[in-house]
């Protein structure tokens, strides 16, 4: 009888967070309207984290990343999108996940090469979206997770703490990754565990294949409807090129230029020239569904 009355003061309590978070959402869209939701974060360096060793020989392991990717992950499919099989992670598999980002943690990258440091970002960043889908599961989005700090998604709940710093998921992308390496195919490299985001790679980024997997990461999204679709003088861009455009050129003219250096599908020559371009993105989880 304890035991049962107990359990239904939690679900009780989690139905009553769920509705405050709801209420909260609800107040902050009438207030700052709907497009609030897709706002992009600034690019603003968290000085911190911006400090390497370029002396240091130091290799992060990556493996356990890795093993799951090996099991999860389908990059075979005949959409050209990269699938993580979600339903099927069992609780020995999302402890080595938990293991991995605890081991994470204890090391201070600050202390590393850079390149090593973008590796580490990296998969940080990917394999702990993972990890928020997984402590969710099952959800339609990833834009369906919301908590009191964070109503438009997970991103800006602090999810990891390293050198007694607490991070969210924005915070690595955006006042880490981007305004310290000030790459664009950085948006190519991180997964927001969505149908219309790049493609998960089924490597996990090391030193050794950084630029490898950027490269193929910037191709593989270009030349897919979902990154770049032209018909006639007809464009169709992922919402990646409107929230980020200045981190791709300082117009539009320089966006589609940097858009045509990787584009090669039909109508090649006609990209930069395209005059109606319309923006599009496909929040749905990106599941496998066997």
């Amino acid at each position: 009888m304890v035991s049962s009355a107990r359990g239904q003061k939690n679900i009780l309590e989690s139905l009553t967070m769920k509705l405050i978070n709801i209420l909260l959402l609800a107040t902050v869209v009438l207030a700052f309207g709907l497009k609030t939701v897709d706002a992009a974060p600034e690019a603003e360096v968290l000085k911190f984290w911006n400090v390497s060793n370029e002396q240091s020989e130091e290799v992060v392991s990556h493996a356990k990343w890795q093993s799951l990717l090996d099991v999860y992950l389908d990059s075979e499919t005949s959409s050209g999108v990269n699938l993580f099989d979600y339903a099927a992670v069992g609780k020995s598999d999302k402890k080595k996940l938990k293991a991995y980002l605890d081991e994470l943690q204890q090391i201070d990258p600050r202390g590393l090469n850079k390149n090593e440091q973008f590796s580490y970002w990296v998969n940080l960043y990917n394999a702990l979206t993972v990890d928020v889908i997984l402590q969710e599961y099952p959800v339609e989005s990833i834009k369906d997770i919301r908590f009191l700090t964070s109503l438009f998604g997970p991103w800006d709940k602090n999810f990891v703490k390293i050198q007694k710093q607490k991070l969210s998921l924005n915070d690595i992308e955006h006042r880490i990754l981007r305004p310290i390496w000030q790459d664009p195919r950085i948006h190519f490299a991180v997964n927001c565990a969505s149908i219309g985001c790049p493609n998960l790679q089924s490597q996990a980024f090391t030193s050794e294949n950084n630029e490898v997997l950027l490269e193929k990461s910037a191709k593989e999204f270009i030349n897919h409807p979902r990154g770049v679709e032209l018909k006639s003088e007809n464009l169709s861009l992922s919402s990646i090129f409107d929230w980020y455009g200045g981190d791709f050129g300082e117009d539009q003219a320089e966006i589609l230029e940097y858009l045509s250096s990787y584009y090669v599908g039909p109508g090649a020559e006609q990209l930069e020239a395209a005059t109606k371009i319309e923006f599009q993105y496909d929040w749905q989880l990106n599941q496998a569904v066997k």
